[in-house]
């Protein structure tokens, strides 16, 4: 067993997938520093690592399911709308919708949606009512939306998974390595996030953007994740330059 587990093809996906899993993993990791945010300080740690708990969770039994995730890109119900500009159909051809695209659709539309009224609260809201708004945040409420967006990100990252290793064993083990490294470096993201008021609005757009990708998927406007990888690491760079620059002006104007 332990022998066909750790052939050369084996340890390449083994590798290709953990670093992947992380990658998809910081979309969760982004969206749970918003959302537990909202708690009191004593509560988010507690909440950011019952999150990911659930994600890896949820990701190993997905993966026990794989035949059922399968199906879901079986078609549910056709329109019949003129897909001329669909990437992978021509004209005349049936809009095919799966379960699988209205998750991802219902997961997008949720995420647009959260991201515009945290982005308006922090536009519109004084600091006193913020904090008064963090003190009525429910940790069950906050519960709720963390588990129902663990489900659609886990359900992204194992059909990733699937296509990409043949061994199931590989694919558990590549989920619960990259969610360990997520664990560690949650708490580290979340406060660095919200210390940095300008960081927390790219954050949210970051969710803006993740959720059009989602929609866009599942209307089957495939929007490469390179792209967008790319342009969230190349604003991260900038901001941090920002901050770099607004660290040395504050040292000075202080000398």
């Amino acid at each position: 067993m332990l022998e066909q587990l750790l052939t050369a093809e084996n340890l390449i996906a083994l590798l290709t997938l953990t670093l992947l899993e992380v990658v998809l993993g910081i979309d969760n990791v982004v969206f749970l520093t918003i959302l537990t945010g909202k708690l009191p300080e004593e509560k988010q740690r507690g909440a950011q690592l019952l999150g990911l708990a659930l994600a890896m969770l949820f990701r190993i039994l997905l993966l026990f399911c794989i035949s059922w995730i399968m199906k879901l890109t079986m078609p549910l119900f056709t329109l019949p709308l003129d897909m001329a500009l669909q990437g992978s159909g021509g004209p005349g051809e049936p809009f095919a919708i799966t379960p699988k695209d209205l998750i991802l659709i219902a997961g997008g539309l949720f995420l647009l949606g959260k991201a515009t009224h945290e982005i308006h609260g922090e536009l519109e809201e004084d600091k006193q009512s913020r904090t008064s708004s963090k003190q009525r945040a429910v940790y069950a409420a906050v519960l709720v939306q963390v588990v129902a967006m663990d489900m659609i990100f886990s359900l992204d990252s194992v059909i990733t998974a699937v296509g990409m290793a043949k061994s199931i064993t590989v694919m558990v083990i590549a989920v619960v390595v990259a969610m360990v490294v997520m664990m560690v470096f949650a708490n580290k993201i979340s406060a660095f996030v919200h210390r940095h008021p300008t960081v927390k609005m790219l954050a949210l757009s970051f969710l803006l953007l993740i959720g059009m990708v989602l929609v866009a998927d599942g209307l089957h406007f495939h929007i490469g994740k390179g792209y967008i990888y790319f342009a969230m690491g190349f604003s991260l760079i900038v901001e941090m330059l920002n901050l770099r620059a607004k660290k040395k002006r504050q040292a000075a104007q202080a000398t």
